[in-house]
């Protein structure tokens, strides 16, 4: 396994695991979502080079996309709680209290 590959993959597995751990914020929760993404985006970038494929150039542009449109609904998730409850920690969100 080339070593870009290698690292891209940790990248990922180590923001999943960010996720899955330090969940006690929620801007924490969308840091580890924007390196997940990050990870994601390199990936799909780099792929197409290694394979001289030319058809999958609009992969990264379309997840670049969706990745900033996940930023954009997670920080306006991340305002609306805390202008309602105060502060960003998780334990105090409740959806049934919605």
């Amino acid at each position: 396994m080339p070593l870009l590959r290698l690292s891209l993959y940790s990248a990922f597995t180590l923001s999943g695991l960010g996720l899955a751990f330090h969940r006690a914020h929620l801007i924490s929760a969308l840091l580890c979502l924007e390196s997940m993404m990050l990870s994601m985006y390199l990936a799909l970038s780099t792929w197409p080079i290694e394979n001289q494929a030319s058809s999958l150039t609009l992969a990264p542009i379309l997840m670049l996309t969706f990745s900033a449109c996940e930023a954009g609904t997670g920080l306006a998730m991340l305002v609306a709680s805390t202008r309602t409850h105060g502060s960003d920690n998780l334990q105090n969100l409740n959806l049934l209290q919605c």
